[in-house]
């Protein structure tokens, strides 16, 4: 048996009492508690320990492994990254061709039969002035660039915007210029 003594330094070092230090006490355990098996199972994660393949490459973090293994470990995972790939760019394919789809049936509703054509050059139709006459006649009314002196085309014109600017004094009152 040994003594115990205290080390000769030690025992120079007064011991005081604090009442702001608490010693740490005993935790109690529950009924519950079950002590841990010596032994492990064997692992779940699938690895085979029972190889005849030597594990001679180890990790800094204790992990051995044979070349094989890493290998073959190496290229599951590029098939996953391959695979996630895969489903993004097939994702992203399908968003757009979606979007494109969506596209094509606003032009179509906003104008049917467009996009089913193959001439798309559009001429607008030349709309033509025309005054009706007593006796049923009608009769294209002069353009205001076809009179030579300034014409009844041209008066009908700018009576009509003089009456234009009488109708605007009217709604808004007579609004002086300074």
């Amino acid at each position: 048996m040994q003594e115990r003594k205290p080390h000769p330094l030690l025992a120079q070092v007064p011991l005081t009492v604090s009442p702001f230090i608490s010693l740490p006490t005993a935790t109690t355990l529950p009924y519950t508690y079950k002590a841990l098996p010596s032994t492990l199972p064997p692992s779940s994660t699938g690895e085979d320990n029972d190889t005849d393949k030597p594990k001679y490459v180890v990790s800094a973090s204790g992990h051995a492994a044979h070349p094989d293994e890493i290998i073959a470990s190496c290229k599951a995972l590029q098939a996953h990254l391959q695979k996630i790939q895969d489903d993004a760019e097939r994702t992203i394919r399908e968003w757009e061709d979606g979007i494109k789809e969506r596209e094509l049936a606003e032009k179509r509703r906003v104008a049917p039969g467009w996009l089913d054509r193959e001439e798309k050059i559009l001429e607008p139709a030349k709309k033509q002035n025309t005054v009706v006459t007593a006796n049923a006649r009608v009769v294209p009314e002069p353009h205001i660039m076809d009179s030579q002196d300034g014409g009844p085309a041209v008066r009908s014109l700018t009576e009509e915007k003089a009456a234009q600017g009488e109708e605007l004094d009217r709604a808004f009152g007579g609004m002086g210029l300074r």
